[in-house]
């Protein structure tokens, strides 16, 4: 119980320490950001769906190592001239074999501007979606309920968190108490290693588990904690070495 209580004092700690702007400057969030920024201040032509457009380009790109993943979302918006809507809806993509990112071809991103034409041809906001309806509706992935959906649950938790520091708060009906743990191999590692889960699967479950302890940290904002379990290796390491 004692150790427990240490985690959740560790989490809350890193947490409030790197949710700072300052720790994603280079990062896959920085290319919605650099859209909401401009829709906020109502530049002209810039909307919402530049927004969220931005966001699951950057969210579908953003794994591996994050100097190319921020590369490659900038060959991705260097393709769009910076005008995502406009550039979806026009409705003529960059569509090859050739890789735009790892193993992400042009030919899917060409699919997902695709898929979000027609979504916006009818709809407004992708706020409406559930998870494993923007899986299948968006990315074109079969449905899969015991996924952990990582770039969902990032996309989301970028677009609903609203606390104005690094996310963008944009969508309004889903609270971000109801928000699951984007769960990656690096979050899953740093969660078995803190005893928060003993699951060796990264799936929904172990999402969902771990979500759950970080209510104990953070009631109605449980993915605050994502910051501190992204960052804690990195803390730990700077602590002990503070210690010495």
């Amino acid at each position: 119980m004692q150790k427990r209580q240490q985690v959740i004092d560790n989490i809350r700690k890193i947490a409030k320490e790197y949710n700072n702007p300052e720790h994603f400057v280079e990062d896959p969030i920085a290319f919605p950001r650099h859209f909401y920024d401009l829709y906020k201040n109502g530049e002209k032509g810039i909307t919402l769906k530049d927004v969220e457009i931005a966001a699951v380009i950057a969210a579908h790109l953003a794994w591996g190592r994050r100097n190319m993943i921020v590369r490659d979302i900038g060959r991705a918006m260097d393709e769009m001239q910076w005008k995502p809507l406009e550039y979806v809806m026009r409705g003529k993509y960059r569509n090859g074999p050739e890789s735009l990112h790892r193993t992400v071809r042009w030919s899917e991103f060409a699919m997902i501007c695709a898929n979000l034409k027609e979504f916006y041809t009818h709809n407004d906001s992708l706020e409406c979606l559930s998870p494993q309806q923007m899986r299948v509706q968006i990315f074109s992935q079969k449905e899969d309920k015991n996924c952990a959906n990582k770039k969902i649950h990032m996309l989301r938790r970028w677009m609903v968190r609203n606390d104005g520091i690094v996310d963008l708060g944009v969508w309004k009906s889903i609270s971000p108490k109801d928000l699951i743990i984007p769960l990656d191999v690096h979050v899953h590692q740093t969660a078995l290693a803190l005893g928060i889960t003993e699951r060796n699967g990264t799936d929904i479950k172990t999402a969902l588990e771990i979500t759950e302890f970080l209510k104990e940290c953070f009631p109605e904002d449980p993915c605050l904690g994502d910051f501190a379990l992204f960052a804690y290796p990195v803390a730990e390491q700077k602590k002990r070495k503070n210690d010495k």
